[in-house]
């Protein structure tokens, strides 16, 4: 049987592609089985729904945080800027990897402490709480940072998933975008947080499968790294030497894990965690698996450039589309199958994860916690209000993604720099500086987002430095200087100290 993956502007046969097909089926049919079988325990409330009721199991926090936090720009983005670029692209990854090292040794205890003392459940829960948010000015503010940013993030996943399902299947575009909010939505509504991580720890085998083997299969065929490099070497001395780029260059690709501790759904994770002592354990497993997996994305562009030494030779001159090319050249239509799915799994992991963080602000941080503080809201009913929050945010996304295809990239791009900045600098200071006011975060939270939106609009900044790097640590600095200048109640020193207590 023969099947087509189309592109936008190329055609490639592929034989076998029902086999392809069976295999997406298949992958298919776990993530279904995941949501049904957690459909009664997310149900039992809010805390189980949003943070699995900090049961979580480490192996799951650990791999379900580190892949939440890359989507489809690992495997399509990565290996692309590999083959372009080459060995230098090695530093886009470095900066996340020893960041989200440090958050699950150090940063990641202090917030699990704080939030089972506190019973926090969301981000904003955590700040309410350390600083006292009785007018719910903090929590609204956070909040609304979260949904626009975190819209325009899961619109660029439904289009990428509607791109994949186009170029893989033979569908159109718009039709993969929908299947794609389909899929992520049943899953996601159905068995909430535990669901989620579940499925991003099986997600996480389908990627380091896909991007160890597929490099290995490749080097292999062509004879050995020795021949690779002699290839490589022909095109560019400096393309196999990843100390061949600019400083700015430098600064901006390790910056990029300045927005680890920013991004709420990563944070989520270590809140879920049965034990904190757990976290040095699923420290180690998490860091195993960022190096892997980005070892292996940097290994496909640069035996990519091998292959197809010419931009030309891949499907639309994108490089974006490498990935799936070399697989579709390299591997059985069963282990292609595989590689597709694991392109979805990038998708899903960040898209159902983004989903949750934004129905658990407005239902806990807005409904539950403000507008309804005085009343008590039975669990069942908060859980349904949540699942319907998840349908809609689905629909406003679709919608989004469907009528903007042509921005909700570039939106994306500072969408990971915007919560960065804006929640990273004032989430770490609040953890480790007790003398940290409410008006130094709020300060700080409107800064980030400010400086980021900004620069990345003025051409002369943006094609200079990466936002994200100037918007961190100027919103570092407001937080700190309007901290100095406001009174620190001795409420909150107490709340600091609930956080260092071993």
């Amino acid at each position: 049987m023969e099947f087509l993956l189309v592109d936008e502007l190329n055609t490639i046969s592929i034989d076998g592609g029902g086999y392809v097909l069976a295999a997406f089926i298949g992958y298919l049919i776990i993530l279904f089985g995941i949501g049904i079988y957690s459909a009664r325990f997310s149900s039992e409330g809010i805390s189980e729904f949003f943070i699995g009721g900090r049961k979580m199991n480490r192996l799951v926090v650990a791999l379900s945080a580190v892949v939440s936090g890359r989507s489809a720009w690992l495997l399509l983005g990565v290996t692309g800027m590999a083959y372009a670029q080459g060995a230098s692209a090695l530093w886009a990854a470095v900066g996340y990897i020893v960041v989200e090292w440090f958050l699950f040794m150090y940063y990641a205890k202090r917030l699990r402490q704080f939030s089972e003392r506190y019973d926090c459940i969301t981000v904003p829960d955590f700040f309410a709480e350390r600083f006292d948010d009785k007018s719910g000015s903090l929590r609204v503010i956070l909040v609304i940072i979260f949904l626009v940013f975190m819209v325009s993030y899961v619109s660029s996943q439904f289009v990428a998933g509607g791109k994949a399902f186009a170029s893989s299947f033979g569908i159109t575009q718009n039709m993969g975008v929908i299947l794609s909010a389909a899929i992520i939505l049943l899953y996601t509504v159905v068995g909430g947080f535990m669901a989620v991580s579940l499925t991003d720890t099986i997600q996480a085998f389908f990627m380091i499968i896909a991007l160890v083997f597929l490099p290995i299969i490749a080097i292999y065929d062509m004879g050995g790294w020795s021949v690779v490099s002699a290839e490589l070497n022909l095109y560019d001395a400096a393309f196999v030497d990843p100390t061949a780029l600019g400083f700015g260059a430098f600064i901006g690709f390790i910056g990029i894990g300045l927005g680890s501790p920013g991004n709420p759904h990563i944070l989520s994770r270590y809140m879920s965690i049965d034990d904190a002592k757990q976290l040095k354990y699923a420290a180690v497993v998490g860091t195993i698996w960022n190096v892997l997996m980005a070892g292996g994305a940097i290994l496909i562009g640069l035996v990519g450039r091998a292959y197809f030494p010419e931009v030309d030779m891949l499907p639309a001159s994108d490089t974006e589309n490498l990935y799936p090319l070399l697989a579709q050249n390299q591997l059985h239509p069963v282990l292609f199958g595989v590689v597709i799915a694991s392109i979805f799994a990038a998708i899903m992991s960040t898209a159902d994860s983004q989903l949750l963080v934004a129905a658990s602000s407005v239902v806990r941080d807005i409904y539950d916690k403000l507008l309804k503080k005085d009343e008590e809201i039975p669990q069942k009913t908060l859980v349904l209000y949540s699942r319907i929050v998840v349908v809609l945010l689905v629909v406003v996304s679709l919608i989004f993604g469907l009528v903007a295809q042509n921005i909700v990239f570039w939106l994306v791009l500072f969408a990971w720099a915007g919560l960065g900045a804006s929640i990273g600098p004032t989430s770490i200071l609040a953890l480790y500086w007790k003398k940290t006011t409410k008006a130094g975060v709020i300060a700080g939270l409107l800064t980030g987002t400010t400086v980021t939106i900004v620069w990345y609009f003025v051409p002369v900044l943006k094609n200079n430095l990466y936002e994200l790097i100037p918007a961190f640590f100027l919103s570092l600095l407001a937080t700190w200087a309007v901290s100095k200048f406001t009174q620190t109640p001795d409420k909150l020193e107490e709340h600091f100290e609930e956080m260092t207590k071993e």
